[in-house]
């Protein structure tokens, strides 16, 4: 199983190249990647296989995949008729198609994600491969994305697929959390109980009516028929439309006698197959009769498949792969003449039949299975679910009676939109000469042709071989408990029985309301309903868009203080009412354990104070940076060097930034410009405050088992190998968020430099050499002796050469300090953040001593180019463990002698931490290079 996940992967990243070189041919190639798989599937048929991976096992999200009868049907009907389909494109398609490598790789990847989505046991992997379905759907359905119907239709997919998904997500997270497991296999045996488990139920039905195109959220599917045939055949006829009929399938076992489960498959599957009907009968487009006709028979599967017998069941898998065979056939047959005749409205067809015979023969047949014509596949299913209604011993005699009813009205509307698509295909309408469209039309090849016509005879052949057919099904449907019951096998003669009588009454009433259907249409069809879908979505979306419009306006006034006031009134009031309400009593609370951290704080609130009624910005910003520094001596007092020292650095390199920013801006601030209130503003921080400070002691008092810090040296020590709990905690335990920390501060980074730079982003620092290379003897260019590179370019005005000399003579000390921060973080003080910083801090020396050229000799290298290493190196660590199999981001430790170091311990966190190391430098590199450097290139451009 992972072998085909893998194939289809490696299959859709070479399909752009394959289709470059090779042109549409490449699509025989792709499709050797299904048929080779299938051919495992065959293999494996009769056998279940497992296969267990650990992925993120505390979510209870662990790579459990499971191959059983269910899958198999899936997989049988994924593959095989993608690979079709893959060969059906080679000739659809001509070379000159546009994104056509893009298509072929979307299509492969989908096949892929449909065949791990069918073999997932977990549910939470079950929904990824879910979700991505409906984004290969949304690019393959929008692949015409010139066209606004290919995106406005794509839009629409993904938007009720999507939301339908969440659902889903919710009610798996529920069955999970009741049940304790979330392995569908377990589910099922279990299959919890309660008014929990029924809303989780109902969820996760949503999801699957959505994914199947059940009303009311049936409009999507139509409307994706904007989308090249091929995948209309593949996607919205075998394949993803299928997953929610899987998923009822599969759940049937143990949920089909839980409360909400009949009322919800059944009734919302009788409505869509009697609605489907109804609007196939409409459409002139042969594309959506076969759309319409689709949502009806989706409707139709999963109400049988919802039914919870034994026989119901072996009926719906019939169905459900007659289906398949049959709406793929036709959906190929439409594109075929859509590809001739330039059209595919009925209405432009006269004679077709006579033009392309074979053509008409292989629509005839899938057609007649369609319609339930004896011998076919169709007509085998049908009377089977038939039976399986008039023997369910789950409904009441009335509901019993009504279910019959709907269902032969609803296979009524379906034999008559059957008839009606052949004979406005392929008829001769009443008119002697071939129409317009049908005369001009081209050949049809037999490689164009050969996949519909496969298709259609493997309809032939499953209904004329029955109970060989039946043989592949039995394996699951007999996993439903069938008490008091004889069972039901598939055959294509049972005698004179009632399915037999209800077949003939479909047929004959199909036949004449096809006859009557011009004047049912003038009596019924032209009348607009008023309980449109498509209208009723595009009203909400006006409706979801005005009501956001009124909220942003309401909300986001473009005013920074309005804004934070928001938040922060809301921050104060809603943990101050809920304590108030219902927190716990006995808080204790102490307010220092020795004098020391009484004096630093009292520093600390003076200088906020200062910080707040201090009208010069860089005295502002320095009161501001001495409040982090008292932060940072507070951690020291309480025995946390390591965030002390981060504190500290942090602090440092904040203060460079604000400086570095302020030299654009006034002295002082700007009393007229200021916004509100000073009173009311400082009430709102002075509740803040005390809101923090309150539901800090109310954690710590409320606390009821044993903190998890208590637990931390331990773990650090004998499952990360190191001493120094914060450094373990970043760059193995928690490693993941500090990966997605730092490509926050990639990307923060960029942003910065970005808007400075505007128009070109990359490059390195100017060097000493090019402003002498440009300005000759006026930038400098002398034979002095000089302690820095650049400090000659400098304006005498702002050098000095205490600074100098004491930049010369520092810098290697704190280069040397950083590197050794870096290697002893794992188990003292440091780490690759703290390294990081201390080399920064260095890089800012270099920078105020000799000025932006200083920086380029520096580091002649792009920031860029050091951040992208070290996000490199720090995601290339969870790479190459889970190549390793091991789980990504864990530690393997190194012990070995060297000759004169003596004992090494290595652990291979050292590389993320390099990694974090390079970011943290990149940073502060870009930050110097973009509000410093740039800023000076500025002004000096001002000056002169």
């Amino acid at each position: 199983m992972l072998a085909i996940l893998l194939a289809h992967t490696v299959a859709a990243l070479l399909a752009p190249l394959l289709v470059r070189f090779v042109g549409r041919n490449a699509f025989y190639a792709l499709a050797l990647v299904p048929a080779t798989s299938l051919l495992w599937v065959v293999s494996n048929w009769g056998t279940e296989q497992h296969l267990n991976l650990d992925w993120v096992p505390g979510l209870s999200m662990n790579i459990d995949m499971r191959f059983d009868a269910l899958s198999g049907i899936m997989s049988l009907l994924v593959l095989g008729i993608g690979t079709l389909v893959l060969a059906y494109c080679a000739r659809y398609f001509d070379n000159d198609e546009t994104r056509l490598g893009l298509f072929a790789a979307e299509l492969v990847a989908f096949a892929g994600a449909m065949f791990g989505l069918v073999t997932s046991d977990n549910m939470l992997v079950l929904y990824i491969f879910w979700e991505l379905t409906t984004i290969l759907s949304f690019l393959l359905v929008g692949h015409y994305a010139e066209r606004a119907s290919s995106r406005r239709a794509a839009t629409q997919a993904l938007l009720v697929t999507t939301a339908g998904g969440l659902a889903m997500l919710v009610g798996f997270i529920v069955l999970g959390q009741v049940s304790g497991t979330y392995n569908l296999s377990e589910l099922v045996e279990v299959a919890p109980r309660g008014w929990l488990a029924g809303v989780g139920l109902v969820l996760v039905l949503i999801g699957a009516l959505s994914k199947s195109a059940l009303v009311p959220l049936h409009f999507w599917l139509p409307g994706a028929m904007a989308a090249p045939t091929p995948v209309s055949a593949y996607l919205h006829a075998a394949a993803m439309v299928k997953a929610g009929v899987y998923l009822v399938a599969r759940l049937a076992p143990g949920f089909a006698e839980a409360g909400p489960w009949h009322p919800t498959v059944i009734v919302f599957g009788l409505a869509t197959m009697i609605l489907g009907g109804w609007r196939a009968m409409r459409a002139f487009d042969l594309k959506l009769v076969l759309a319409f006709g689709t949502v009806s028979q989706l409707g139709f599967m999963i109400a049988i498949v919802g039914i919870g017998t034994r026989d119901a069941m072996l009926a719906g898998l019939a169905l459900m792969c007659a289906h398949a065979l049959f709406k793929a056939t036709l959906f190929m047959v439409v594109g075929i003449i859509d590809h001739t005749t330039g059209t595919r409205d009925m209405r432009k067809l006269a004679h077709l039949g006579r033009k392309v015979p074979w053509l008409a023969v292989v629509a005839g047949l899938a057609a007649a299975s369609m319609a339930g014509l004896p011998p076919l596949l169709g007509f085998v299913s049908k009377e089977g679910a038939f039976d399986a209604i008039l023997h369910a011993e789950t409904f009441s005699p009335s509901a019993g009676v009504a279910f019959v009813v709907v269902v032969v009205a609803g296979s009524i509307l379906t034999f008559a939109y059957s008839l009606r698509f052949m004979v406005g295909t392929f008829g001769r309408k009443k008119v002697d000469a071939p129409s317009t469209n049908v005369a001009q039309m081209h050949a049809v090849g037999p490689l164009f042709l050969g996949p519909p016509a496969l298709l259609a005879v493997a309809g032939l052949g499953a209904g004329l071989f029955a109970p060989w057919f039946e043989t592949l099904l039995t394996p699951f449907s007999t996993t439903i408990p069938n008490p008091g019951a004889d069972d039901y096998y598939l055959a294509l003669w049972h005698g004179v029985n009632t399915a037999l009588i209800l077949t003939i009454v479909v047929v004959v009433a199909g036949c004449a309301l096809y006859l009557a259907h011009r004047q049912f249409a003038r009596v019924r069809f032209e009348r607009t309903f008023p309980l449109n879908a498509d209208r009723i979505y595009d009203a909400t979306l006006r409706g979801m868009d005005s009501v956001s419009m009124r909220l942003t306006g309401a909300t986001q006034r473009g005013s920074l203080p309005l804004t934070q006031a928001t938040i922060l009134v809301t921050f104060a009031l809603l943990p101050t009412v809920v304590l108030a309400v219902g927190g716990p009593s006995g808080v204790r609370t102490m307010l220092w354990d020795s004098p020391w951290q009484a004096i630093v704080g009292v520093i600390i609130l003076v200088a906020s104070i200062g910080a707040v009624v201090m009208r010069n910005r860089l005295a502002a910003v320095l009161l501001v940076g001495l409040t982090g520094y008292g932060t940072g001596v507070i951690f020291a007092l309480h025995g946390a060097p390591d965030l002390a020292l981060t504190q500290f650095l942090v602090e440092t390199v904040t203060i460079v930034v604000f400086v570095l920013v302020l030299r654009k801006l006034p002295a002082d601030i700007d009393e007229t410009q200021g916004i509100g209130l000073h009173v009311p503003r400082a009430i709102l921080a002075v509740c803040v405050g005390v809101a923090v400070t309150v539901v800090g002691a109310f954690a710590i008092g409320g606390r009821s088992s044993v903190p998890i810090a208590t637990l931390l040296p331990d773990a650090s020590y004998y499952l990360g190998d190191g001493k120094n709990v914060v450094n373990v905690l970043l760059v193995d335990i928690r490693a993941w968020d500090t990966l997605g920390e730092i490509s926050v501060l990639l990307v923060a980074a960029t942003g910065v430099a970005s808007l400075v730079f505007r128009n070109r982003r990359f490059g390195s620092a100017p060097r000493a050499a090019d402003a002498r290379r440009v300005g000759g003897e006026e930038n400098g260019e002398n034979n002095e002796t000089t302690w820095l590179v650049a400090g000659a370019l400098m304006d005498p005005r702002h050098r000095s050469l205490i600074l100098e000399v004491t930049t010369r003579l520092m810098f290697p000390t704190i280069m040397v300090m950083s590197v050794y921060f870096f290697f002893s973080g794992h188990n003292a003080p440091g780490g690759g953040f703290a390294g990081g910083l201390t080399a920064g801090l260095a890089l800012v020396l270099r920078y105020l001593a000799g000025g932006r050229y200083e920086l380029g000799e520096t580091v002649p290298i792009d920031a860029g180019k050091v951040l992208g290493a070290g996000l490199i190196f720090a995601a290339g660590t969870a790479v190459v463990s889970l190549l390793l199999g091991a789980p990504a981001l864990s530690s393997a430790t190194f012990e070995f002698v060297l000759p004169i170091f003596g004992e090494i311990k290595l652990v291979t966190a050292l590389f993320f931490d390099l990694g974090v190391y390079l970011i943290v430098v990149g940073l502060v590199l870009d930050i110097l290079r973009s509000l410093g450097a740039r800023l000076d290139a500025q002004i000096e451009v001002n000056n002169r």
